[in-house]
C-alpha cells in the first residue's frame, strides 16, 4: 500500500444504506427546500445487494442553473460537510462528510450530464442483476489491487460502466429524460 493512503474498503450490501439515504435526504431538503427538483441516491450503495464502499452517494439537482449558487452558498453555511468545490469540471459541486462512512452530495443544475449518465447506471444495474453481479467482481478485483490508490480502483470500473452506459442509452424507451425521486 501507498505510504500514508487507506485501503478501498468494500463492504457487503447493507439493508440499512436506503434508510441512511433518507435521513440525509431530509436534511438535504431541509436546508435546500424550494431550490430541489430532485434528490437521488445514486452510486452502488443504492443498488440493493451490491457491495459498496460504505459512503451514500447523493445527487441533489437543482430546479434552476441559476440555484446552484444559492445551494452551494447553504450548505456551506452549515458546516456539515466539507466542501471540494466542482473537481471534475462537470457542473457538480461536491461536499463529503465523514471519512470511509459518510455521505458524499454532489449539488448540480438540471439535465446536468454526469448525474443522467449515474441515474442510467444505478437503474441499469437494479434492473439487470447479472451486471450488478459482474460489477461487483470487478470492484472486489479492482479493491484488492489498488493497495491503497483510489484513482487506480476508480480508473478500472471506466470501461465496465461506458459499456453499461451504452447498453442503457440503445435499450432505453422513449420517455422522460430523468426518472425523479423527489417529490
Amino acid at each position: 500500500m501507498l505510504f500514508g493512503m487507506r485501503p478501498v474498503v468494500l463492504l457487503d450490501y447493507d439493508p440499512a444504506w436506503p434508510l441512511l439515504f433518507a435521513a440525509e435526504r431530509d436534511r438535504i431538503l431541509a436546508v435546500l427546500g424550494e431550490l430541489v427538483e430532485s434528490v437521488d441516491h445514486i452510486g452502488s450503495t443504492s443498488v440493493p445487494g451490491l457491495a459498496a464502499k460504505p459512503k451514500i452517494d447523493i445527487d441533489a439537482v437543482m430546479r434552476a442553473h441559476g440555484h446552484v449558487p444559492d445551494a452551494v452558498a447553504r450548505f456551506r453555511t452549515t458546516g456539515a460537510y466539507d466542501f471540494h468545490g466542482d473537481p471534475y469540471g462537470d457542473g457538480r459541486w461536491t461536499f463529503t462528510s465523514g471519512s470511509i462512512r459518510g455521505v458524499r452530495l454532489y449539488l448540480c443544475g438540471p439535465a446536468n450530464e454526469a448525474h443522467r449518465e449515474r441515474i442510467l447506471f444505478r437503474d441499469w444495474l437494479r434492473t439487470h442483476p447479472q451486471d450488478a453481479v459482474a460489477y461487483e467482481a470487478l470492484k472486489r478485483r479492482l479493491a484488492a489491487a489498488a493497495d491503497g490508490d483510489f484513482a487506480s480502483y476508480t480508473d478500472g470500473k471506466s470501461a465496465f460502466v461506458a459499456e453499461i452506459l451504452r447498453k442503457a442509452v440503445e435499450e432505453r424507451p422513449p420517455g422522460p429524460t430523468l426518472p425523479r425521486a423527489f417529490p
